[in-house]
């Protein structure tokens, strides 16, 4: 173990210059302000589950049976987000990191080099849900009055818990990069992951859980009720923790020792196969992992021609415009996501065909377009998890080949708005599609379609500006995964920019709107003084736009000039 320790302490280093270097910038307050933002969506986790068992205690007879089953789903949801994220971490650390030329060099045998990194993917892997997994298991021993007793168990069955979902991601990993390079496997596990998404997605809705609170459903839900008792399977590590935490948590019979030695002896057992397995096959899938990725055939230049035919701009903006399209589809990582991009929009857009609205209390005419002026908002977030997915990395995805950049003779201004430009045209499109389509579902008057198509048409070139801008302010330009740039610093503070920016548009306009709708219901005159507030009100709404879109832009540019410095 000594050796497994000399191999780690690299990372730690590197996590201690990278504290003290904040430090020595005068930047604690990212880290408070970091801090405070998590603990905020932390929270929310627990004060969530924390209604819902609350809600659930009241359920006479059934109210211990759905908890259990919640309890049962969070676990086996947590089980396998942890195998698929292990999947993608283990492999870029195990297979795809710059350093493995030099650790791999170094007299030290397979063993302890896949161990060392085994642990530093089941870290980067876990960490994450081992936080915000917390809350919900507070949340339960609140509900519950749990005891110290149950704190003890929780702490002794995570920790094999997450060690097993590591271990079997790893382990097949270690089998499956011998028959295929791991970059082409990582490629084939994001796609995999992604279709798997997808198609749970869709089930559960189409599903029309909405139904269940029609009383025409109850007997549907007590069918499903007298079925929420069934035990689950005993080969899974989810029934192993849900068995180790249940009695302990209730006070009902059980043997929670047994399950949780069982999840214990797995663990251990799955870490020791996947140790020796390595000595067999870890060598050998990294010099499978050297293997480049073949360019794919029958791309000719004339193609290339008649594609920068159609482009808006030509000379530098041109190119690089050009350079910004090329780079999207030949990451797989990337164009993929468009087939998780079109399941949100034929979800989002079938929410609105099963609505409810003749059986609402409120009148069918006024719940319609309270919902189309809600429906603004909630398009402008749908833009804004997209954005931070997709534009936010769009200057970190240059990577080391930024230099290029650089040196070129192109101004970052120049480069900045290009990436804006790049992005916007996509957004703009979908979300007038998203708008448009969601107004005609719900049959809404033309005043509301109008000002709901220009209000997101102009907040899409804020939320645009504030991923470009905010991107270049906060760049990794050696970061591995894109997708997590979308959980750091900056991304965060990008999401929580933009629900600000989203959220004062849709309340500065809520008083103007709410007059004018109900002047004209009534047929009635807008008093002068009523006429200032509105226009005061939107002038304020174009100000704010204005300010979305050229201060992050202005902070990115300065922030890179500084970087060229």
């Amino acid at each position: 173990m000594q050796t497994v320790l000399t191999l780690l302490k690299p990372r730690v280093w590197a996590l201690k210059h990278r504290v003290q270097r904040q430090r020595l910038e005068g930047r604690a307050w990212v880290r408070i302000l970091l801090a405070v933002i998590s603990f905020l969506f932390w929270a929310g986790i627990f004060a969530v589950f924390y209604r819902v068992l609350h809600y659930f205690q009241g359920v006479e007879g059934f109210g211990d049976i759905l908890a259990r089953k919640l309890l049962s789903m969070v676990l086996l949801t947590v089980f396998s987000i942890l195998i698929f994220s292990s999947i993608l971490t283990a492999l870029s650390t195990l297979y795809l990191s710059r350093d493995l030329p030099l650790i791999t060099a170094a007299p030290v045998s397979a063993e302890k080099v896949f161990l060392a990194r085994w642990l530093e993917s089941t870290f980067d892997s876990s960490w994450m849900l081992f936080m915000f997994s917390l809350p919900v298991f507070f949340a339960y021993a609140l509900v519950y009055s749990a005891g110290i007793d149950f704190y003890l168990v929780l702490a002794g069955s995570l920790l094999p818990f997450c060690l097993l979902a590591s271990a079997i991601g790893t382990l097949i990993v270690l089998v499956l990069v011998v028959s295929l390079p791991a970059n082409r496997m990582r490629d084939i596990f994001v796609l995999f992951s992604m279709v798997l998404v997808i198609l749970l997605y869709f089930a559960f809705r189409f599903m029309r859980p909405e139904r269940l609170v029609d009383p025409t459903g109850l007997a549907t839900l007590a069918i499903y009720l007298s079925s929420l008792e069934a035990p689950g399977s005993p080969f899974l590590p989810t029934t192993w923790m849900l068995e180790t935490l249940w009695p302990v948590l209730t006070g009902r019979g059980g043997t929670p020792l047994f399950y949780l030695g069982l999840s214990i002896t797995g663990a251990l057992s799955i870490i020791f196969l996947e140790t020796k397995l390595a000595r067999i096959f870890y060598f050998k899938g990294i010099s499978k992992a050297q293997v480049a990725r073949r360019s794919l055939r029958g791309r000719k230049r004339a193609f290339r021609k008649e594609l920068t035919r159609f482009l808006p701009v030509s000379g530098q903006a041109g190119a690089l415009l050009l350079k910004d399209i090329k780079t999207f589809f030949r990451d797989n990582t990337q164009w993929s996501q468009l087939f998780l991009l079109a399941a949100l929009i034929v979800v989002y857009l079938y929410n609105f065909t099963v609505l409810p609205i003749e059986k609402a209390p409120i009148k069918a005419f006024y719940l319609q377009n309270i919902l189309s002026f809600l429906n603004m908002g909630l398009a402008g977030f749908v833009l804004a998890a997209m954005a931070v997915r997709f534009v936010f990395p769009a200057v970190s995805t240059e990577g080391q080949a930024f230099w290029v950049i650089r040196s070129a003779p192109v101004p970052v201004k120049t480069f900045l708005w290009v990436k804006f430009w790049t992005y916007l045209v996509p957004l703009l499109i979908l979300s007038e599609i998203l708008v448009v389509i969601s107004n005609k579902l719900l049959s809404v008057t033309p005043f509301m379609m109008g000002l709901s198509t220009i209000t997101v048409f102009f907040m899409v070139f804020g939320i645009t500006a504030m991923g470009v801008g905010l991107g270049a302010a906060y760049p990794n330009f050696r970061i591995e995964n894109m997708a997590q740039m979308a959980t750091g610093f900056g991304g965060m503070l990008f999401m929580v920019l933009c629900m600000g920016f989203i959220g004062s548009v849709i309340v500065l306009e809520a008083g103007p709107v709410y007059t004018i709708f109900m002047a004209r219901l009534r047929g009635e005159a807008i008093p002068l003084v009523h006429w200032i507030w509105i226009t005061l009100s939107f002038a304020l709404v174009a100000a704010i736009n204005v300010l979305a879109v050229f201060w992050p832009m202005r902070l990115g540019t300065e922030s890179l000039s500084r970087l060229e410095e």
